[in-house]
């Protein structure tokens, strides 16, 4: 387990800033996810952690030890990427202790690893497969051991599961979750899959252009954004945003409310609505709506509720759930 702490670290591409200034600490042991749309320059800040990118000014720190001229091998990291990187003429096992072997390590000890990472990730039975034989999903988890068998200071995953389909991405979610439980490890995740970060994190950093606008635990960054950035990304469906009139008798410029957050049926809330469309999950229904005075919104129903085209609806907002934000996007007190 090790500590990574980023100062004033920022990245230039030419004339281009792609990391701007970013101060961070990642803690020992913890979770932590670097999220943002794309371009936002999470790979590239995971990617100058781990030594594949040349810091333009700042420092790199690993548990105190200034890192930030030291190459990729030489900070103890372990990096799983989006794609698997796996030579398909080898077995799993050589796969995984292909790493040891490199550092020329004696073969009982390389063996005695690959077992136990095998074990960790269910992949026993497959030790003598080809990559080709081969789940994405289990691939994946051949490119996990490789990386465990390396006994890291920490872990960094890029993009680990993008190229999976739905139900492998949760089953592989909930197994990454479980490795970081079970061996303890600091884990730095990239996604731009707010559910996963959601449901992974212990701590999530929120990037936007090369800055961070929030750091903060799951719930933090759901219960209290700090920006109009934060609360847009942050929850799906996305928070809807109301301006106008309606936001100043709120006293703000702009107000934020979640679809969870949205009653329907309260007369008292002042609001009307007419049904656009819906979309029926069966645990949940998401309702598009039309309304003269907050114009489109979006309500998160429970259970699989009546909703036909052209209904009309009586909304009312959570008064403790709405959200107000200045002119310039910050969160107002």
């Amino acid at each position: 387990m090790s500590r990574i702490e980023l100062k004033a670290v920022r990245k230039d591409f030419g004339n281009l800033g792609v990391i701007n200034g970013v101060d961070l600490d990642i803690l020992d042991g913890g979770f932590t996810v670097f999220v943002g749309p794309s371009g936002c320059g999470k790979s590239t800040l995971l990617r100058l952690i781990a030594g594949l990118e040349d810091l333009t000014s700042g420092q790199v720190l690993i548990d105190g030890r200034d890192v930030t001229e030291l190459g990729p091998a030489q900070r103890e990291l372990a990096m799983v990427f989006q794609s698997y990187a796996l030579y398909p003429h080898m077995s799993v096992r050589n796969n995984i202790g292909f790493p040891l072997k490199m550092a020329k390590q004696p073969e009982d000890m390389i063996e005695a690893k690959v077992r136990k990472a095998a074990e960790t990730l269910n992949l026993t039975a497959y030790l003598d497969r080809r990559p080709g034989q081969l789940s994405g999903g289990q691939r994946q988890r051949v490119a996990i051991g490789r990386a465990i068998v390396r006994e890291p200071k920490a872990f960094l995953f890029d993009e680990p599961l993008s190229n999976l389909d739905a139900a492998l991405r949760v089953q592989m979610r909930l197994e990454i979750m479980q490795l970081h439980k079970s061996l303890g490890a600091t884990m730095v995740y990239v996604t731009h899959d707010q559910v996963e970060a959601m449901t992974m994190a212990d701590r999530i950093v929120v990037l936007n252009q090369g800055r961070i606008e929030q750091v903060g635990s799951p719930l933090e960054l759901y219960d209290h954004p700090k920006t109009l950035f934060v609360a847009g990304f942050i929850g799906s469906p996305k928070m809807n945003f109301i301006s106008g009139s309606v936001a100043a008798r709120y006293g703000a410029a702009t107000i934020g409310i979640r679809p969870e957050h949205i009653q329907l049926g309260a007369s008292d809330g002042g609001f009307t609505g007419t049904i656009r469309i819906a979309e029926h999950l069966g645990s949940d229904t998401f309702i598009h709506a039309e309304s003269p005075e907050l114009g489109s919104i979006t309500v998160r129903a429970t259970g699989n509720i009546e909703a036909s085209p052209g209904t009309a609806l009586a909304l009312g907002f959570e008064a403790s759930r709405v959200h107000r934000f200045d002119a310039q996007g910050v969160a107002l007190k």
